[in-house]
């Protein structure tokens, strides 16, 4: 019995239809995959990493080599000086949260010029909630310049707003729970330069999250001070349980180690017991494991696109994130999708996911994630608010076989079993 056999015949020829026109764009997607594995080879080979470095460390976490070796190879890859990659970091908001507080002091000003920043770091940045711990407590001003109409940075508004003053100027790449689309690192570059013009001693921030390995170049190697992002994203291969990042500037990376410690101790201690073996392996197959997760967006594009569905970007759109929406229109539709792709995952695909309200989340929320590590959205998932134009956020795939499978069932089952 093949796999085709599992479904619908007009569901297999549009499959058919699809693999055929996407080929060469996947083609392209290969040989992105091996230009980012030859940079992480050869930074493995340069720091001469052992397997002793596997091991990890215990109490303090005093000379930890491997760790050490760990964030050298972050901070060569990604175009840094300097890393914190460690797994007290337990997520990318935190390690986003740690950076941005660590940069600033009391008087001092944030200023994102990518919109207003998405839904769990408003509650970080106390845009949202009650503000204790956040910057306003501390009197550090956090204001956003909005995009324009078309989802692009407005350039004038920036120049208005962004002063020799300003601080931290943030950038956020992956589009979140918005509509516009992801920034590619061409576009940040073009950001970077506009800032640099009225506030040259500015940090330049980059959120990064989901954007690792998408391209063959990251937000540091065109003028970003520093950027952050989470080890169950992209970074981590899918084989890091839990940790962050924060890479940069060396003399930034250590003013934030302190806030993420405390001051005189920064980076200098942090155990990796039981996680450096995976945070290792999982950054040298995390191109490959990011391609795959962006050929399996591609091919949902095509396909979702003959489905009839409004799908953003478009297959042959340039990729800088692992980040396919599509738009719904209600929200039954949503979550009939959303169950559907929790059926068609390898853990939990027995469970139905239901609306709930979040931690950080102005709406309900609902989230289909079936994976072998919880949250991790390297892995194959889909998410989103409940509120027009009920948009559902798909994301990763640790192999493109499962993502191809994956979405073939889900299409299945939301388009042509309710219609027997």
């Amino acid at each position: 019995m093949s796999w085709r056999d599992n479904y619908d015949p007009k569901l297999v020829a549009l499959v058919d239809k699809v693999d055929a026109k996407i080929a060469p764009r996947l083609a392209e997607i290969d040989e992105q995959i091996v230009e980012n594995e030859s940079k992480v080879l050869r930074s493995f080979q340069e720091h001469n990493v052992a397997e002793s470095d596997l091991t990890g460390s215990t109490g303090y976490g005093h000379y930890d080599e491997g760790r050490d070796k760990l964030e050298a190879i972050y901070a060569d890859v990604l175009g840094g000086e300097d890393a914190l990659v460690r797994p007290q970091l337990i997520s990318g908001t935190h390690a986003i949260g740690v950076a941005l507080l660590g940069l600033v002091r009391p008087g001092d000003e944030i200023v994102y010029i990518t919109g207003k920043p998405y839904d769990t770091l408003q509650e970080v940045l106390g845009i949202a909630g009650d503000g204790v711990g956040s910057p306003k407590e501390y009197g550090i001003g956090v204001d956003w310049v909005d995009l324009l109409p078309n989802g692009e940075v407005d350039v004038d508004a920036i120049k208005k707003r962004v002063t020799p003053k300003t601080t931290v100027v943030a950038i956020q790449r992956s589009r979140g729970y918005a509509t516009r689309d992801s920034f590619t690192v061409d576009k940040i570059a073009a950001m970077i330069k506009v800032v640099k013009e009225v506030a040259p001693d500015a940090v330049i921030f980059v959120d990064n999250a989901y954007g690792e390995f998408s391209e063959t170049k990251e937000p540091l190697h065109v003028g970003a001070d520093l950027m952050a992002g989470s080890l169950f994203k992209n970074a981590g291969g899918g084989m890091a349980k839990t940790g962050g990042y924060i890479v940069g500037r060396k003399d930034l990376v250590t003013k934030v180690s302190y806030r993420f410690t405390v001051p005189g101790l920064g980076g200098a201690e942090g155990a990796t017991y039981g996680n450096l073996a995976d945070m290792l392996q999982g950054f040298f197959i995390a191109p490959q494991t990011t391609g795959n997760a962006i050929k399996g967006s591609i091919f949902e594009a095509a396909l979702f696109a003959e489905l009839g569905l409004e799908v953003a970007p478009k297959w042959d759109a340039p990729r800088t994130d692992l980040i396919q929406t599509v738009n719904f229109g209600n929200a039954d539709d949503m979550i009939a999708f959303a169950k559907a792709i929790q059926h068609n995952s390898p853990v939990d695909s027995f469970v139905t996911p239901i609306p709930e309200k979040m931690a950080g989340y102005e709406d309900e929320v609902i989230m289909a994630a079936g994976n072998f590590v919880q949250g991790a959205t390297i892995e194959y998932s889909g998410d989103g608010p409940l509120r027009p134009p009920y948009t559902l956020y798909l994301q990763g795939g640790l192999t493109y076989a499962h993502v191809k499978l994956a979405t073939i069932g889900a299409a299945q089952e939301t388009f042509f079993d309710k219609k027997k």
